[in-house]
């Protein structure tokens, strides 16, 4: 009895430590908790807090409690005259106080699946509302100059700058804008905006010195983004900053950016990082991203900071300092990514712009080598099928194919240790109590059939990266968000709707939301069908020989159901592929090796096994 405690005790910390690790590792977003509504008012008297340091933090300097003009531009109040952005892909306007681009929505991509959805904002001034209802918090770019060796920061823009349309009407593709402010002191500064027809800005300052004296600046721009946003709780995916110098990619998430003290007597520098070949600096979420791209193959530093007093992430980039002599005009192009992280586009942008390695801003995971091929796969299955639940079953065969030379001597392993098993349940019978005696027949039986339990386990293991690569990539890919399949399943990065709560919707009332605390038991079709495959393919393999961690391992296709049930039904949808094909394969070999498996017939008598005797 001791030992089949001890046994059972193993066996339920292992199942433990199994559910603890998906959990941690594989644990779909956590609902955000709600946030209190704030007014507009408030949203934009913060952001001018974050500006109030912004300047002084993209040099790389402790903050000073400044407001001077040669301060960051910042988002203006909503009633700020603006200048509209509108192109086949983008629409939002820029703040001509301050010049900020600070309100920018997706039009390609909507909040829901709702047909009356909202579009997604990407960047805003502060105060909008979101489809949970709650109000944006300011995220904006904006660009400027900082005053170095004598020259006098009230000279230069700053939030309060009025800016001024002197071309362009509304900011398009083929239809740049150009804004101007002359300080009335002998300086003029311009920036011109241009965009493309997908996602990238390209901002130009210059600065006309009509003074008698030459001024040297150092020109800059940044993204700011004013409280931590909503994140996917997983270690899956990386949100927050991410940045390319020179070739290395670096990732840091919000919780560990450096924090610059809002007191300047505490306050330390700025992250800075120089790079002398080009590179970008940012914020990705999972689907969408804000990144600063100075001109590629220049140097620039990139500098990266949290700003304790306004509760702000800054990303900032500045370029080689200039100085402008009397009469001459220095310029300075910095461009702007703010869309949807779309490989194509991504693509494109790496390979016609010569931006370095920007297809690593899809977070790729440390399979890099897998996932990116993965994902090409599943790219062009996607635009050929035209469907991507069918492009997902489809990668899952082509992906079975590849690796079943490598599994098929698992599966022979398991065949021949299948066999077995009724010689191991005599040894069981014949040794009693006597565990050690059970093992020495046992590893006699093995010696003499010249089977190798372990012989199996090197193929599997060599099958993880693969199958935790497609994970990944069913996990971060854009196509995925939105998309349809069959049926009820309208979006596959979102759970299974459908519910046994209300048998599948022939009762009259709606199924529990994912978020609601019945979500783990309200199991739709497809984890349902999930824990069904799981089951079949389990029933192939070799039993434990202890009966405690036998119990154990039964339940675990069902505790898996419950596990997946709230899980974005692509994945879902991958599992259960998965695991037909691997059942299909595994009862092929088994069949080949003379031994059909009876499943039915194991079903069967295990319940003539567990029947009461008659009296």
């Amino acid at each position: 009895m001791d030992e089949q405690n001890r046994n059972l005790i193993l066996a339920t910390v292992l199942s433990t430590l199994v559910l603890v690790v998906w959990y941690t590792v594989f644990s779909p977003a956590t609902p955000p908790a709600p946030q209190p509504d704030t007014t507009s008012s408030a949203s934009v008297t913060a952001s001018q807090t974050a500006a109030s340091t912004a300047a002084s933090t993209a040099t790389g300097q402790a903050a000073a409690p400044s407001t001077s003009a040669g301060e960051t531009p910042q988002t203006a109040p909503v009633d700020t005259p603006r200048l509209v952005i509108d192109t086949p892909r983008l629409k939002g306007s820029i703040a001509l106080i301050g010049g900020a681009l600070d309100d920018l929505l997706l039009k390609d991509y909507r909040e829901t699946i709702d047909p009356g959805s909202a579009d997604v904002r990407l960047l805003s001034y502060g105060g909008q509302k979101e489809a949970d209802g709650t109000l944006t918090k300011p995220y904006f770019a904006n660009y400027g100059w900082i005053a170095k060796d004598g020259t006098d920061p009230s000279l230069l823009p700053g939030r309060d700058t009025p800016w001024t349309v002197e071309s362009g009407a509304k900011l398009a593709p083929d239809a740049p804008v150009v804004l101007k402010w002359d300080n009335g002191k002998g300086l003029v500064f311009r920036r011109k905006i241009a965009v493309d027809a997908n996602y990238m800005f390209t901002v130009t300052q210059s600065v006309e010195n009509r003074t008698a004296a030459p001024v040297k600046l150092e020109p800059y721009g940044l993204v700011l983004r004013q409280g931590t946003p909503k994140t996917h709780s997983t270690y899956v995916l990386h949100e927050g900053l991410i940045r390319m110098a020179d070739g290395k990619l670096l990732e840091v998430k919000y919780s560990k950016m450096p924090s610059l003290d809002p007191d300047p007597a505490e306050g330390g520098p700025a992250e800075v990082v120089q790079a002398q070949t080009g590179g970008w600096v940012g914020f990705t979420d999972k689907y969408w991203m804000a990144t600063l791209i100075p001109t590629p193959g220049q140097p620039f530093t990139s500098v990266a900071k949290y700003i304790a007093d306004s509760e702000s992430y800054l990303a900032s980039v500045r370029q080689p300092e200039q100085v402008i002599a009397p009469g001459q005009t220095a310029d300075a192009s910095l461009m702007l990514f703010a869309g949807a992280k779309e490989w194509e586009t991504i693509k494109h942008y790496q390979n016609d712009l010569h931006i370095t390695k920007f297809v690593d801003s899809i977070d790729w995971g440390w399979f890099f080598f897998l996932t990116k091929p993965m994902f090409w796969l599943l790219h062009n299955l996607h635009r050929l099928i035209g469907n991507m639940g069918f492009a997902i079953i489809a990668l899952t065969f082509v992906i079975k194919t590849l690796v079943f030379p490598l599994a098929r001597k698992s599966y022979i392993s398991m065949a021949k240790m299948k066999e077995l098993q009724p010689e191991i349940e005599k040894l069981k019978e014949a040794s009693g109590d006597d565990r050690a005696k059970l093992q020495q027949g046992m590893m006699a039986l093995y010696k003499k059939e010249k089977v190798n339990p372990a012989s199996g386990c090197l193929p599997v293991f060599l099958q993880i990266p693969i199958f935790y690569s497609l994970y990944k990539v069913i996990y971060v890919t854009l196509e995925l968000r939105q998309a349809p399949f069959v049926g009820w399943i309208r979006d596959l990065s979102a759970p299974d709707p459908s519910s046994i709560l209300n048998l599948f919707g022939l009762l009259p009332w709606a199924a529990p939301d994912h978020t609601s605390a019945l979500a783990i038991v309200s199991l739709g079709v497809l984890p349902i069908l999930l824990g069904i495959s799981m089951w079949f393919q389990q029933k192939l393999n070799p039993a434990p020989t202890d009966a405690a961690q036998a119990q154990v391992f039964a339940w675990m296709p069902w505790i898996f159901m419950f596990m997946l049930g709230s899980f974005a039904s692509g994945l879902v949808l991958y599992w259960i592929t998965n695991n037909t094909i691997t059942f299909l394969q595994q009862y092929t070999i088994m069949t080949m090796h003379g031994k059909r498996p009876d499943i039915f017939g194991n079903i069967r008598a295990g319940f003539a096994r567990n029947k009461p005797a008659a009296k």
